[in-house]
């Protein structure tokens, strides 16, 4: 009973971040959106629009958690349709589920004392039972197509010194 309590008060505030920021994004006057937009580095998108990154096509949905959720589709052969800044940080209210980027130094881990760079990667936006938005990975950056003018995240500043038992210092 409280774990529905609780999705459901994490779908209302889902909701009302997105009405926020939608309002945010259209300088504070109403606007209607149709169904859930969805957000791609801090840009709103509505229901049904469908983008490109990184050599995907990504599709804005409603996800099986009743929020919005961008859906990759077929590769593409065109270039970045939006703004790819890289999972550099949090992505809640910058990012919905389902929005994949490069990854960076942020998502840097350890398997035991090993560094695993971020940059390795390519991070999605996942929701968890709690409803709190994270980067994880999905797959090689090989898997990502960089255009003409896009930087590809650098090496991490960090080192296998900084790792102690899978744990990064």
């Amino acid at each position: 009973m409280a774990g529905s309590k609780l999705r459901m008060l994490a779908a209302i505030t889902v909701a009302a971040g997105a009405a926020w920021l939608t309002a945010v994004a259209t300088g504070g006057q109403a606007q209607a959106v149709v169904g859930n937009p969805c957000l791609w580095a801090g840009e709103v998108y509505e229901h049904d629009k469908t983008i490109t990154a990184g050599g995907w096509s990504y599709t804005c949905g409603v996800g099986s958690y009743g929020g919005p959720q961008w859906f990759r589709g077929q590769p593409v052969g065109e270039h970045s349709t939006v703004a790819n800044p890289g999972a550099r940080s949090n992505p809640a209210g910058r990012f919905s589920p389902g929005a994949q980027q490069p990854g960076t130094d942020y998502n840097d881990y350890c398997v035991g004392d090993q560094l695993i760079e971020g940059a390795d990667d390519i991070y999605e936006v996942v929701v968890d039972h709690r409803g709190f938005q994270w980067w994880k990975a999905a797959g090689p950056i090989s898997r990502w197509t960089f255009g003409a003018g896009e930087q590809r995240p650098g090496t991490s500043w960090r080192s296998s010194s900084m790792c102690y038992d899978g744990v990064l210092s």
